[in-house]
């Protein structure tokens, strides 16, 4: 009893301590985890091939055709464009074809090895028929900004497009205004013997007789030539009023100069191949004013001019050079290309070739829509002449 009593004062002792005590809080719960931020979507590349002569003695129009497409490139990314979903950054693949068809196909080698997405280029016909086979079996769109021969979209190629008139037109339309507007009657004709060459001259020459006119002489040189006195002795003889040149501006200069030491007065027309800024310098004193006469195969005119000279005002002041000639048509072909992927919603060319072949896309360069061929709608040409060293336009011609 007495032991019981003692352990029951015990306990209750105990128990009052504890009542005493500060009772310690609980460790607090951690807070809930907040919910994970979704991941970013990652950036998909898609790869866009470009090739152009970048060395050799056309390099100038084949760097300011490469700077066309960078230019274009930057914008887009700059643009932050989505494609099915995922953001989309374009990465140009600049190849070099030297203006020679060997080095044209393996560059095109190497882009449908890198899987491209689809390819703006090439620049000369030369090179850009035979490289188009390879992008055909491949099944990769390419579109050209300057080749203008015939052949290139008559091949039944698919994915076979070009944003300029063809020599058809080009030549044709030359051949008419030598006997029509500067009153030619007698006319010369040399070509350099490539595919673009000969074929504008081929169809310059047409275009002179359906007019009435008379070809007195025809010769032949080659891409890479410097000398020119036997040939042009030959036409002298001939007395043309107009000496017509089926190539590029880097033969055409000496061309000139050696005309002009041989006393042949004539007036020199050419396609697009010698319609550049950079004749008047490898022309010198070769080059006398209204002497020259070209066509540029492509133009703009009424409000769309505003749009084409802020382009050109934008070029100079990043890449410190005057556009060549056909800077624009790749910038467009870029962006009509990528326009076409973002319609379809898609870079894989299976699923962007028909909105491609659908396109109607307002450019620098003018509305491109294109016909069954591949061939741009309603091309136009620029005739051009050259005072006082720079390219001043005549027309332009539907």
């Amino acid at each position: 009893m007495q032991l019981n009593l003692k352990l029951a004062v015990l306990a209750a002792a105990v128990a009052l301590a504890a009542c005493g005590k500060k009772e310690e809080a609980a460790p607090a719960a951690a807070p809930a985890a907040a919910p994970a931020a979704a991941p970013a979507a990652e950036a998909q590349v898609i790869k866009i091939g470009h090739v152009g002569p970048t060395s050799g003695a056309i390099a100038h129009l084949g760097k300011d055709n490469e700077n066309g497409a960078r230019m274009a490139i930057e914008e887009l990314n700059a643009a932050g464009l989505t494609i099915d979903g995922k953001p989309a950054k374009f990465e140009l693949l600049a190849e070099d074809d030297a203006g020679d068809p060997k080095q044209g196909t393996a560059a095109a080698q190497k882009l449908v090895d890198a899987k491209v997405a689809g390819v703006i280029g090439h620049l000369n016909s030369g090179t850009t028929i035979p490289a188009s086979q390879l992008y055909h079996e491949a099944g990769i769109p390419q579109i050209s900004p300057s080749a203008t021969n015939p052949k290139y979209t008559r091949q039944g190629y698919p994915g076979a497009f070009r944003v300029v008139a063809d020599d058809v037109h080009l030549g044709g339309t030359l051949g008419k205004y030598a006997i029509e507007s500067l009153k030619a009657k007698n006319v010369a004709v040399i070509d350099d013997r490539t595919a673009y060459g000969q074929g504008v001259a081929d169809e310059f020459e047409k275009g002179v007789v359906a007019a009435g006119g008379t070809v007195v002489g025809r010769e032949f040189t080659n891409d890479k030539a410097t000398d020119f006195n036997a040939i042009l002795t030959t036409l002298k003889a001939k007395k043309p009023d107009v000496v017509f040149f089926g190539g590029m501006d880097a033969v055409a200069g000496p061309m000139l100069k050696q005309m002009k030491q041989l006393g042949i007065n004539a007036k020199f027309m050419g396609g697009d191949g010698i319609c550049s800024s950079e004749l008047p310098k490898l022309a010198g004193d070769g080059m006398a004013d209204d002497q020259v006469y070209c066509a540029e195969a492509g133009g703009v005119e009424g409000e769309a001019k505003a749009g084409m000279d802020k382009f050109r005002e934008d070029f100079k002041a990043k890449f410190g050079a005057d556009v060549q000639v056909y800077a624009p048509y790749v910038y467009d072909s870029v962006k009509v290309m990528v326009n076409a992927m973002v319609t379809a919603n898609s870079s894989d060319p299976v699923k962007y070739l028909p909105a491609l072949k659908a396109s109607n896309y307002k450019g620098v360069t003018g509305t491109i829509a294109f016909d069954e061929k591949g061939d741009i709608k309603n091309g136009a040409l620029t005739l051009y002449t050259y005072k006082a060293g720079a390219r001043s336009a005549l027309a332009v011609i539907r």
